[in-house]
């Protein structure tokens, strides 16, 4: 009976917080803790991504000859699976390419980069493509790569691919790459200016 009387005694109401006040505090001094340390992390981020400035801009040119069976020796680019007969705008066709990259327009200057990946034509209505590469970087000035994709509507003078990442000098890096097709010979070759703005640089 005293042991019953006892556990009465000791029970817990219904709807009582048994957590004792000063572990409450705690908590709460943590979460202010650590806000007050991430914030001028997240202030620094967003500082970091002000789209008119940039933490670094490239500007530089892609050359891309296409292999006609006659040229193989100086060919960059080649079709590696064929298109199909949806729609009228070569639909399914993928070229994969091992581009140079150069500071000038002119093909024959010395190149600072490769521009290595594939453009897939992804759509039946418009010449539009996937495109996904890498710029490859091994110099003196710079090492490691920066990697772009999206969406590459050609038949916009000026198009917008997003930067996803990087490695070396441009690790973790994202940022916007610009296109504009200077000369375009469909049989040949094409030259592609690209203005390559990064906003996150570590």
């Amino acid at each position: 009976i005293r042991h019953t009387k006892l556990y009465k005694s000791c029970s817990i109401k219904p709807g009582k917080n048994i957590e004792p006040q000063q572990t409450q505090n705690m908590q709460k001094y943590i979460r202010i803790a650590f806000f007050l340390v991430a914030f001028p992390f997240i202030l620094s981020q967003a500082k970091r991504m002000t789209p008119d400035k940039p933490c670094k801009h490239f500007t530089f040119y892609m050359h891309n000859i296409f292999l006609n069976g006659t040229n193989a020796a100086n060919a960059t680019a080649a079709a590696i699976v064929g298109h199909t007969t949806l729609g009228d705008k070569f639909f399914g066709e993928m070229t994969a390419f091992d581009n140079p990259i150069t500071e000038d327009q002119s093909l024959l200057s010395t190149p600072i980069a490769r521009a290595q990946g594939f453009i897939l034509n992804d759509s039946k209505t418009t010449f539009s493509s996937l495109l996904a590469y890498s710029l490859v970087f091994n110099s003196t000035e710079h090492k490691g790569s920066i990697n772009i994709m999206g969406a590459d509507q050609r038949n916009e003078q000026t198009r917008y691919l997003s930067v996803v990442g990087g490695t070396g000098d441009f690790f973790m890096t994202r940022g916007i790459a610009t296109f504009w097709t200077e000369y375009l010979d469909p049989h040949t070759y094409f030259r592609v200016r690209m203005d390559i703005k990064l906003y996150e640089c570590y």
